[in-house]
């Protein structure tokens, strides 16, 4: 197994503080985002990649057996064991136990300890996690918007998940336990799930933030008014300052999208007129435009 070195991803050294990592990742994501890369082909590899690395580093058990058993550290608990075991067999022989360096591969360790995948070498059977599986799910941006629960279908067993507020097209997050079968009573493999999220129709993600035009009438823009827009909590009322300009953008603050697992933050929406010229005049309107050209 290839080691990937989560640290060297994620742009941190090994003592980073889990408050470093979080802001690391965050950068990242902001800046390797497939919506803002649409031209990079490896854009959603990148975001996937730095999504994986959060996903261990974050996790103070998982990130102990990263930097313990660096390539293999998802079989770090049946190596703790039969490491046990095989120093316990050489020492009542009187033999010398070495063990390999942290953070290499241990798989031609294990390999040389069991001699081989069959024998008498592996009398007692050893326990091997089962196959991770992957697969891939197609949200709504309005999906998205507000944690709910799915039944998933993965070989022929139905599993049931929850999908927090939040999470990002191209994300991917693991269910523990549901993926391929361990053999001789080891653990299953987990389950990854790739989120591929649809932009709305007139409402526009990026990051936490969302965006969208609203057609302004000339009257509106020039003597102020409401307008209701939008938006994916429901519709809301905006005040009209007189004199908008055509392309002007206005924030409302907290009514974008939620923050992925940091209940009750929200990012912001932000709202760019555009102001729509009136046609099929009357000639009064003409007249009255015409009168007023002349100041």
């Amino acid at each position: 197994m290839n080691f990937v070195d989560y640290y060297k991803i994620l742009g941190i050294n090994k003592s980073a503080t889990p408050k470093e990592i979080k802001s690391a990742y965050r950068k990242l994501a902001r800046k390797l985002h497939p919506d803002l890369n649409p031209n990079d082909k490896d854009a959603k590899k990148n975001f996937q990649e730095i999504n994986e690395a959060n996903e261990v580093l974050s996790d103070p058990e998982k990130r102990r057996k990263y930097d313990q058993h660096g390539a293999d550290w998802q079989h770090a608990e049946e190596f703790e064991k039969e490491r046990q075991y095989q120093q316990q067999s050489q020492n009542s022989r009187g033999a010398r136990y070495s063990e390999p360096s942290p953070g290499g591969d241990f798989s031609d360790f294990f390999e040389s300890m069991f001699g081989g995948s069959t024998g008498a070498g592996r009398g007692r059977g050893v326990k091997y996690r089962g196959e991770d599986y992957t697969a891939e799910l197609h949200l709504d941006l309005i999906d998205a918007y507000k944690t709910h629960k799915q039944t998933l279908t993965v070989n022929n067993k139905k599993i049931r998940i929850t999908i927090p507020a939040g999470v990002e097209n191209g994300q991917t997050i693991k269910i523990a336990g549901h993926g391929g079968p361990g053999t001789n009573g080891g653990p299953n493999g987990d389950l990854f799930i790739s989120f591929s999220i649809a932009n709305h129709a007139s409402i526009k993600r990026l990051g936490d933030n969302l965006y969208t035009t609203a057609d302004l009438d000339l009257y509106t823009a020039i003597l102020g008014g409401e307008l209701t827009i939008d938006t994916l909590d429901g519709r809301v009322k905006l005040k009209v300052k007189p004199e908008t300009q055509n392309g002007s953008t206005v924030k409302l603050k907290g009514k974008g999208f939620p923050v992925y697992k940091d209940e009750g933050r929200f990012g912001d929406f932000y709202v760019t007129y555009a102001i729509k010229i009136p046609t099929s005049l009357t000639d009064k309107q003409r007249a009255l435009f015409t009168e007023l050209s002349q100041f």
